[in-house]
């Protein structure tokens, strides 16, 4: 067990991009790699980070052992989101509706590892503006993060839960 109460094999890891940098240096190039990794535990917690190394192995690890001390609660109704969010960071903008059970994740490539992470599993996400993984995840996950809870939201204006509640057709 680590410090924080989780087992390795509990935790849902998902590499997101891997990218090569090059530093110009007197006798040459210098490559090194950065993975940007994202790191849930599949039950509503889901943190993501950068990890950075001269080689791709070393720098995953480095990230995924960030990722699980960034990792924060999101608020989760069933397998999907309470409400419809907007998550914004830089030019990127990530609209996420609630969909009904069995919908499926319905997202691009970093979303879908974000919200699988997660275990968001009935989802649609629509991502507007620059699609820069960085970007698109972090917004993601502030999307995720501003979410609260339909009893947070009713005892914060003094009103039932009911009245909160989308009505179910039918």
């Amino acid at each position: 067990m680590t410090e924080r109460g989780l087992e390795k094999s509990d935790l849902i890891e998902k590499v997101i991009k891997i990218s090569r940098v090059a530093k110009v240096v007197k006798g040459g190039r210098r490559f090194s790699f950065s993975a940007l990794v994202v790191v849930g535990n599949g039950q509503s917690r889901v943190g993501f980070a950068l990890g950075k190394a001269n080689e791709v192995t070393e720098a995953i690890r480095k990230g995924i052992e960030r990722a699980t001390k960034n990792m924060k609660p999101v608020v989760t109704e069933g397998r999907t989101i309470p409400y419809t969010s907007l998550g914004r960071f830089g030019a990127s903008r990530v609209v996420m509706n609630p969909c009904e059970p069995g919908r499926g994740i319905i997202a691009s490539g970093p979303v879908r590892a974000v919200m699988e992470a997660a275990g968001i599993a009935d989802i649609s996400v629509k991502t507007l503006g620059s699609n820069n993984s960085h970007n698109v995840v972090k917004a993601a996950l502030h999307a995720l993060y501003e979410l609260k809870s339909f009893e947070e939201i009713a005892e914060r204006r003094g009103v039932p839960v009911e009245h909160l509640r989308p009505r179910k057709a039918g």
